[in-house]
C-alpha cells in the first residue's frame, strides 16, 4: 500500500510539472495617434488649378489609412482642426497635440494606363493604376522620426468583349482606392509594430488629497489596480557631432497604482493613482514621467 501511495505521489508531481503554465496576458495601453498632413506630390499637386483643400486623392490616403489603424484596436485616433499648424511649429507645438504619435503621409506617385489587345472576334482591355505612398512616425514628445518608408501599389481591371458582347472598359474610379490601399498595407503594420514596441508613456500632473493625477484614463485601457513604472528623466546632453540634445535613459524610482479614472474625451482623461519608491519632487513633476515598461 505504501509503494502504491509513494508511486501516485510520484506520478501527480510529474504531472503537475508537466502541465502548462497560464501567465497572464500582458495589458495592451493604447497609443494616442494623430494623423497629420497627408500632402500629394504627384505632377497632379503641381497643376495650377490644383486645389489642396478639395483633392480627393489626398482624402482617399487619409480616410484608408485612419480605417486601418483603427480596425487594429491599439490606437486612439485623435482629431485636430489646427493640426497643420501646429506642425508647421515644430519644435513648441509637437508637445501641444495631444498624442504620442504623429503620422505624416505623402502620395509620392500616381499614373493611370489602359491598354487593349484586339482579337480576331474580341477585345481586351486593362486598366492599371500604381500608387506611391511614403510615411513618416514621429514621436511627438522628442520631435524625433522613429519610422520611415514607402511603398507601392497596384490595382487593375480587365474588360473583354466578344462579338460586341461583355463588359465595357469604361473609367473604374475605385482603383484609385485599391491601389492606395494596398501601398498602405504595406506600411500600415510596420507603422503598427513600432507604435506597441515603443514604451507606453504618462505624465503627473498634480497631486490633489493625496493621489497622484497621472495623463491617461479608461479609453486607453486604464483600470483601476493596474501597476506602472515611474522613471526620473535621465540628463539632457548634447551631441557634438549633430548638435541634437538627447536625452539620457531615465531611473526607475517607484511605482503608481490606479485608483479610478475620469474624463470626457481621450484628450481630458486622467487617473488618480497611490505612488511608492523614492521621495519624487512635487514642485518639479516634469522630471518625471510613468512607463508600462
Amino acid at each position: 500500500m505504501k509503494r502504491f501511495l509513494k508511486l501516485a505521489a510520484i506520478t501527480t508531481l510529474a504531472l503537475l510539472c508537466a502541465a502548462p503554465s497560464y501567465a497572464q496576458t500582458e495589458k495592451t495601453i493604447k497609443r494616442k495617434v494623430a494623423i497629420g498632413r497627408f500632402s500629394n506630390e504627384t505632377q497632379y499637386s503641381k497643376g495650377i488649378f490644383y486645389d489642396k483643400d478639395n483633392d480627393p486623392m489626398r482624402k482617399q490616403a487619409l480616410d484608408i489609412l485612419s480605417t486601418k489603424l483603427a480596425a487594429s484596436g491599439k490606437f486612439i485616433l485623435l482629431e485636430r482642426e489646427d493640426l497643420d499648424v501646429l506642425v508647421a511649429e515644430a519644435g513648441s507645438g509637437m508637445n501641444k497635440i495631444g498624442a504620442d504619435y504623429i503620422i505624416l503621409g505623402s502620395i509620392t506617385e500616381f499614373g493611370r494606363k489602359a491598354e487593349g489587345e484586339n482579337q480576331v472576334f474580341s477585345t481586351i482591355k486593362t486598366q492599371t493604376v500604381e500608387a506611391g505612398v511614403s510615411l513618416r512616425l514621429v514621436e511627438t514628445a522628442t520631435g524625433l522620426i522613429i519610422y520611415s518608408d514607402e511603398a507601392k501599389g497596384y490595382a487593375e481591371t480587365t474588360t473583354k468583349t466578344t462579338l460586341g458582347l461583355g463588359g465595357t472598359a469604361s473609367y473604374d474610379a475605385t482603383l484609385s482606392d485599391k491601389a492606395i490601399s494596398a501601398a498602405l498595407n504595406q506600411l500600415v503594420e510596420n507603422i503598427i509594430n513600432k507604435c506597441m514596441d515603443q514604451p507606453w508613456k504618462s505624465y503627473f500632473l498634480a497631486k490633489d488629497d493625496g493621489a497622484y493625477i497621472i495623463s491617461g484614463g479608461a479609453s486607453q485601457g486604464l483600470a483601476a489596480g493596474d501597476k506602472f513604472f515611474v522613471y526620473k528623466k535621465g540628463n539632457v546632453v548634447t551631441n557634438p557631432q549633430t548638435g541634437m540634445k538627447i536625452e539620457l535613459p531615465g531611473k526607475q524610482i517607484g511605482i503608481v497604482t490606479v485608483l479610478q479614472s475620469t474624463g470626457s474625451t481621450p484628450e481630458s482623461e486622467i487617473s488618480f493613482c497611490t505612488y511608492s519608491g523614492e521621495d519624487i519632487d512635487e514642485d518639479n513633476f516634469q522630471k518625471y514621467y510613468i512607463s508600462d515598461k
